[in-house]
């Protein structure tokens, strides 16, 4: 079980911050069921409440700092995930991102950076799909990476670069 002041990756909303552990007192909902009250980094407006219990969203610890190291470390290792069947390729792509696991991140985040590449190539623009999946693994990857490394969103690419050659 996590404690308040934890910060966990929540399924696609990313990192977030544990403000309570709580019961909650909301119209249809058990009030005897304990729940996480996690506060998303990036909109400290909203709050997510999930029950401790559930399982049903991926919800993990955010990384090391030596965890971080090592994946950085392996990043030419991990392979992109490759997909011909473009519906297929979605469903692959959204269950990368719903894992909430790195190396996934950097698979689709590859897969899409060679396929836009491929794209443009030809003379083709990148599609809105391609689009959206590259941002939501970006945004998901480098929010963890930022608050493990302590360094703006805008500086993860740049960390990752410098790490790898």
């Amino acid at each position: 079980m996590f404690k308040v002041g934890d910060y966990v990756v929540h399924g696609r909303n990313g990192v977030c911050e544990i403000a309570d552990i709580a019961h909650i007192d909301i119209d249809g909902v058990d009030k005897n069921r304990l729940y996480y009250i996690l506060v998303p980094i990036h909109s400290s407006g909203s709050r997510i409440y999930y029950p401790v219990d559930s399982d049903r969203v991926v919800m993990r610890a955010i990384l090391t700092k030596e965890e971080l190291e090592q994946i950085i470390a392996g990043v030419r290792d991990i392979e992109p995930i490759w997909i011909e069947n473009e519906r297929q390729r979605e469903i692959i792509y959204k269950e990368a991102i719903n894992s909430c696991d790195c190396r996934q991140l950097i698979s689709v985040i590859k897969a899409l950076y060679e396929r836009n590449q491929e794209r443009m190539a030809q003379g083709k623009r990148i599609t809105f799909v391609d689009d959206r999946y590259m941002k939501e693994a970006k945004k998901n990857l480098y929010d963890e990476f930022s608050v493990v490394l302590n360094i703006s969103q805008d500086d993860v690419e740049e960390y990752i670069s410098s790490h790898i050659k």
